[in-house]
């Protein structure tokens, strides 16, 4: 295990000093930005305040390594790198604070993350991306510990796919590969499973990354003996560095206050990674957390005399200032004049930053007290409006809720009026708050142009006898296309590469494209998500393979906090365009049925979630997905890839709208929607219904998320006047969730007969076997019976009672 290795370079003295001072000016300046936020929080003008105060030195040393074209994907005490790189200053940083919504103010995320989530912008106004070669990124960060390690390894990849293949525009994303992916995270938090599992695929791929671990014993007020075995995580991790034999991690170890050692490993680490693509670990040890994990307690709680002591005597910060002195850099005047300067100016930061958050909300509420003065003098009720106009008064430091709350409970007293002042007042409110909704709401999904939900159908194309070939070769043919025509493309999974997937609807394709587009991986889900989010982040089309719909509840956790969250958190200046293709529904067995679509459209809010009934719409599917920017799972039926489907001609080319539902039978009695494989059965089922007379137009959704923004079901309610969904998901899931589409935002109830009604699985998990298929989710008896009862309420005479 290498600790000081000399990579240094020969300079000046002048050089050399004006470095070591803009250092220690830095070092200190970030560490006054600490001590001021915590105050701010204390104070109460910001809600919650996680600072980088006690990792300065290894921070600085870090930037100096990290070139442009390189990526970080780090966690919230990262603000002294941040600021190293240009990227953060203090009245941005008070700015995050605060959660000013001005993004040029705020850039980091408008005020939707608290303050010490960090991000450089990657994506122009336009959508285009930016020149990520040109510049030195930071993927967004999330809350969630060790949450930013799988994204980690995509970034990685990214630099090997670059070097390794052929035929890529790197122009924009990469220098033939030469980026190095810097990870930082605690080292409480590399308990997390995360981490590890993050740590062994870099391990086995040999991707150019860089892992630094902030070690100061603790994590939050647990000591390190609680989180890691030995409490050294270098020390257990040593099977993973790397021999004459065996390829492995380069693993350093240097204490967070020693300047030298620090910048010559991060220098060593710099190196090995960008040219051998060689994993390495930093293990940054005896750091200090001088104010505590956080704003919401003091460590003065869990840490004895003897260990605060320590911390007091090894600050980085003051072990840098001695050896300044010691090493007769600078002067004591010298580094007492930098001090003061930086105190100045992080107050004066501060000042600004609070200042420039509040203009808007002060001119607000100039105009809102001249309205509620006017509605107040030509009422009634003036008496009740003066009050909330006299509390309103009183804020002196208002914020956007306390404009929005007053404005509306003043017009409650307005009921009944019809005068200019009440009228002013409703569209101020209307304005407003529509105004400031939009800080908080928009880009959830892309609302560009070019967004997958305008990229127009294309229907498939067929011979006048088409040849009836199994589902799995119309997805095979059509990938084929696709990664033929998008040579950014690639895909990866569990048994995806070699033999084309568990189902072989990649089949041959690895020969064909090589083992860097068509790829294998471990067993390990959460990292194939986190591949593909830093593979897309960077530029790249990938496609990773959650072999069954249930192994994506491995992965969920990376899904909902980091992908689905992304484009939104960085209120659209950072995508990744991420296509999961998985498989699921109707197979056998608690853990191979795939059906908890209610989960995934809850949790996984800014991904579209698209269920095609056959491998032709899944085609169809990916097709749209690969013409635009947005992530996307694609749940291929399972029990449908040897289902036989004409081939099209246009394989590649032909589109399945997203958010567009498509009637695949039409009717005058009942309308029921349903999707996937079981909308197979119900369509089978609707022959039967005939035979007794009742005539079901049959819809499938298609896509769960966005669902029928055409507004199609409503359409077929007007002619029906009644509603079934049948879904194979757990009563109250998908289905509650398609019912209050349909009744709310299509007013959907206005045009019933009787009361909407849903056909679900039951509670529990699907049994094993055939039978347990039939009495776990809807059957073809079980669908007939519900539309009969339907019938049967609404005419018992002509559909006389089953059973």
């Amino acid at each position: 295990m290498k600790t000081d290795p000399n990579t240094s370079t020969d300079i000046s003295f002048d050089d050399f000093q004006a470095q070591i001072l803009g250092d220690y000016r830095l070092a200190v300046l970030s560490r006054e930005c600490s001590i001021l936020g915590r105050r701010e929080v204390l104070t109460g003008k910001a809600k919650f305040g996680i600072f980088g105060d006690g990792k300065e030195l290894p921070q600085l040393a870090m930037a100096k390594a990290f070139q442009k074209g390189d990526f970080r994907s780090g966690y919230y005490r990262d603000q002294t790198f941040m600021m190293a790189l240009g990227h953060l200053n203090p009245k941005a940083f008070f700015h995050g604070l605060y959660a000013t919504t001005d993004i040029s103010k705020e850039p980091m995320s408008a005020g939707r993350q608290m303050g010490g989530h960090f991000m450089t912008h990657s994506i122009n106004e336009d959508g285009t991306w930016k020149n990520l070669t040109k510049q030195k990124n930071s993927s967004a960060d999330i809350s969630c510990t060790a949450g930013q390690m799988p994204r980690l390894l995509g970034l990685a990849q990214a630099s090997q796919f670059y070097r390794n293949v052929e035929g890529i525009d790197q122009y924009k994303f990469s220098n033939k590969g030469n980026e190095v992916a810097w990870g930082t995270i605690g080292n409480a938090s590399t308990s997390e499973g995360h981490f590890f599992e993050t740590f062994n695929a870099a391990g086995v791929m040999q991707v150019p990354m860089v892992i630094s671990i902030w070690d100061d014993a603790y994590g939050i007020s647990v000591p390190a003996k609680f989180h890691t075995t030995k409490s050294d995580i270098s020390e257990i991790l040593k099977g993973f560095q790397r021999d004459e034999e065996n390829k492995g991690f380069e693993i350093l170890k240097v204490p967070g206050w020693d300047y030298t050692a620090l910048i010559h490993a991060y220098e060593n680490a710099s190196d090995i990674a960008r040219e051998e693509h060689v994993p390495v670990m930093i293990h940054v040890t005896e750091l200090t957390q001088p104010q505590g994990h956080s704003t919401s307690g003091s460590h003065e709680r869990y840490k004895d005399a003897e260990r605060l002591e320590w911390e007091r005597e090894n600050d980085c910060n003051k072990r840098f200032r001695e050896w300044i002195l010691d090493k007769n850099i600078s002067t004591e005047e010298q580094l007492n004049e930098i001090e003061k300067s930086c105190k100045q100016e992080v107050r004066n930061a501060k000042q600004e930053a609070w200042s420039e958050f509040l203009i808007p909300h002060r001119e607000n509420k100039k105009v809102l007290v001249q309205l509620l003065n006017n509605a107040a003098s030509k009422s009634p009720n003036r008496v009740f409006i003066t009050k909330i106009l006299n509390d309103l008064i009183a804020i002196k430091e208002p914020l956007k809720k306390d404009l929005a709350s007053h404005a509306r409970k003043a017009l409650r007293y307005l009921i009944g009026e019809s005068t200019n002042a009440k009228l002013e007042l409703q569209n101020w409110i209307n304005q407003f708050v529509n105004q400031s909704q939009i800080k908080f709401s928009s880009e959830l999904f892309s609302e560009l142009p070019n967004k997958a939900t305008n990229i127009k159908e294309v229907k498939a194309i067929y011979d006048s006898e088409p040849e009836k070939i199994d589902g799995r070769m119309v997805l095979r043919d059509n990938f084929d296309a696709l990664f033929s025509k998008y040579p950014e493309a690639l895909v990866f999974g569990e048994d995806t590469g070699n033999i084309g997937d568990v189902n072989q609807g990649l089949e041959g394709l690895q020969k064909k494209y090589g083992k860097y587009r068509i790829a294998d991986t471990g067993i390990r889900e959460t990292t194939i998500i986190g591949q593909g989010i830093g593979l897309a982040m960077r530029g790249l089309r990938p496609i990773a393979e959650i072999q069954y719909l249930d192994y994506i509840l491995y992965a969920i956790q990376t899904l909902s906090d980091d992908l689905a969250t992304l484009r939104y958190r960085t209120v659209g200046k950072q995508i990744a365009p991420l296509i999961i293709r998985t498989r699921g529904h109707r197979l056998e067995g608690i853990w191979h049925s795939g059906s908890q679509m209610g989960g995934l459209i809850h949790l996984l809010r800014g991904i579209y979630i698209l269920t095609p009934r056959n491998m032709t719409q899944a085609a169809g599917f990916y097709n749209t997905l690969m013409k635009g920017n947005e992530p996307a799972i694609v749940v291929e039926s399972l029990n449908g890839y040897r289902l036989k489907e004409p081939k099209p001609n246009n394989l590649g080319e032909f589109c399945t709208p997203i958010g567009v539902v498509e009637t695949m039978k039409k009717g005058t009695d009942i309308t029921i929607l349903s999707y996937g494989s079981t909308l197979r059965i119900v369509l089978k089922v609707t022959k039967d219904l005939q035979e007794v007379g009742i005539d079901a137009e049959v819809i499938d959704a298609q896509s769960l998320l966005p669902f029928d923004l055409n507004h199609d079901v409503v359409k077929s309610l007007q002619k029906t006047n009644r509603l079934l969904v049948v879904d194979e998901d757990v009563p109250g899931g998908c289905s509650a969730y398609l019912v209050q589409h349909i009744m709310e935002n299509q007013k959907g109830y206005q045009y019933l007969d009787s009361a909407p009604q849903t056909l679900t699985a039951k509670a529990h998990r699907p049994a094993y076997a055939t039978d347990g298929d039939y009495f776990s989710k809807p059957n073809e008896e079980d669908i007939f019976e519900k539309v009969y009862e339907i019938m049967n309420e609404s005419d018992p005479n002509n559909y006389p009672k089953l059973r």
